[in-house]
């Protein structure tokens, strides 16, 4: 059996620039503004949709990644459907007991337990009891697709997605550890990796301050000292939450509100 840590691979090579002066354009002819198109306005309009909620225009760029995460992350991460698309190793037809893969089946290391304590050692025994299961299924004659119903969530999956901008943004608004620090630990995990580096290439898109009003949302006040917080671009609910978080974000600066009674 092999543990390995969670990783990623951007299979783009578009500059920054590139994409702005792409997007500039898409969004110049909605005004027909394109003779305004200069040195450095790309940056600058760019920056301002963003700033205003204007996100639109975002979904003309798309980024691929490659993953490397447990079945039990890669669950979770094609729940994002809009602008998105996936293509991820098959436990069908992936058969772990053959030599291009070690005669093993591979799983990811659990960042909330350190190697040394009970629970990681309880972890390690748990995974190698399923790889012990999933081999001797095969040599009873089992195939791959039905022995994999022994397989962890542990597991190590490769998934490429491939997401729109837009949508990028707002996976890592729930999954990373930017707003939404209730995700589960591994997919913050490897949501922070994947969005350092996109931070790294492309900064206007994906920096810190391009962050700052990622979410527009609608609280409706509830008047049961609860509030209710929908997502204004795509309708999604997050909940219903006590007065005091709303207080709470707002004081952080993490979310810009519009509040209207229910």
């Amino acid at each position: 059996m092999k543990i390995i840590p969670p990783s990623y691979q951007i299979l783009n090579d578009h500059t920054e620039d590139e994409i702005l002066k792409k997007i500039e354009l898409a969004a110049r002819l909605c005004y027909k503004s394109e003779h305004k198109i200069a040195q450095g306005t790309a940056k600058t309009l760019i920056k301002a949709l963003i700033k205003s909620g204007h996100h639109s225009v975002l979904e003309h760029e798309a980024i691929s990644v490659k993953i490397i995460c447990d079945r039990g992350v890669s669950h979770e991460l094609v729940r994002h459907r809009v602008g998105v698309a996936y293509s991820q190793e098959s436990t069908r037809y992936a058969n772990y007991s053959k030599e291009q893969f070690g005669s093993e089946i591979t799983v990811i290391d659990p960042c909330f337990w350190q190697p040394g304590t009970r629970q990681y050692g309880e972890w390690v025994q748990a995974m190698e009891n399923a790889e012990r299961h999933y081999l001797e299924l095969i040599d009873l004659g089992a195939t791959a697709q039905e022995t994999r119903s022994v397989l962890p969530n542990s597991l190590k999956t490769e998934i490429v997605t491939t997401a729109n901008i837009r949508s990028w943004r707002h996976i890592f608004s729930l999954r990373s550890s930017w707003i939404n620090k209730k995700s589960h630990p591994q997919m913050i995990e490897i949501m922070d990796m994947i969005r350092s580096g996109f931070m790294e290439r492309w900064p206007v898109f994906f920096g810190e301050s391009s962050h700052k009003v990622i979410l527009t949302t609608y609280v409706k006040n509830l008047h049961d000292g609860t509030i209710l917080v929908e997502d204004v671009e795509d309708g999604t609910c997050y909940g219903v939450h006590p007065i005091q978080d709303l207080v709470a974000d707002l004081k952080n600066g993490q979310r810009k509100y519009r509040v209207h009674a229910k």
